[in-house]
């Protein structure tokens, strides 16, 4: 078995027959996924809190209408379907919202907590819908690499030397970083540059991991990969 065979769509795909299990994987994927969804919506012009009303009634459709269900893994990436849905999603949307008040249409139900405002914003100034998309979804799997990084070294008990070189992982750290962190842990320059390496290096696995999560094959993967160093050239290099 290849680390294709059990990814992301084959949340998808179990999801068409209506299991419980599979359902609850299905929502946890539209959590994980939310920010690029909410970036795509609020580069469109929506404000912040239609945006957010916009974004909790598409990930309650495409759960509660299966706008998954005719999904087709061989037509291309998860954040493909994702994205395609959404457009579709806010298509219908605005040719209905004149006849629309606030607060009428589809009633919002929220899916889980998960669904609050506390992500970041990560919209630039110049990104078009579809690079803002593009940019929080690179920053989502970033974020889940480094979530399972941060735990990795929890159970390795290293957590606290993870925290000091966390700040490294993005950025590459210069002497005067060194220095300081060395201070504060007691330990070597030398060896604080190759526990940043290994971390780099294990980061750069992981996100290859949760990559590997969205696409079918290899010449997908490796297309996500260059996307994601697009926008974080610094973590991939």
């Amino acid at each position: 078995m290849t680390h294709f065979d059990t990814t992301h769509w084959s949340i998808v795909l179990r999801a068409r027959g209506d299991t419980a299990d599979a359902r609850a994987a299905l929502e946890a994927l539209c959590r994980r996924y939310r920010p690029p969804v909410l970036a795509y919506i609020k580069r469109r012009g929506h404000s912040a809190e239609d945006a957010e009303d916009l974004a909790q009634t598409f990930f309650t459709r495409f759960l509660e209408d299966a706008y998954y269900a005719t999904a087709d893994p061989a037509r291309g990436r998860f954040r493909a379907l994702l994205l395609t849905a959404l457009k579709r999603f806010l298509i219908d949307a605005d040719a209905h919202a004149h006849a629309l008040k606030r607060g009428g249409g589809v009633p919002l139900r929220s899916l889980d907590s998960g669904f609050g405002s506390e992500a970041p914003e990560r919209l630039a100034d110049d990104a078009t819908p579809e690079n803002a998309f593009d940019r929080d979804w690179a920053a989502t799997v970033l974020e889940a690499a480094m979530q399972r990084l941060r735990e990795e070294a929890k159970q390795a008990g290293r957590q606290r030397l993870f925290d000091h070189l966390s700040e490294f992982l993005l950025e590459r750290p210069d002497e005067a970083d060194y220095a300081r962190v060395a201070a504060a842990l007691a330990l070597r320059r030398n060896t604080l540059a190759v526990a940043v390496h290994r971390l780099r290096q294990r980061l750069r696995e992981l996100v290859r991991e949760e990559l590997a999560q969205t696409t079918t094959d290899q010449t997908e993967l490796e297309s996500e990969l260059r996307q994601l160093r697009g926008a974080f050239h610094g973590v991939m290099s």
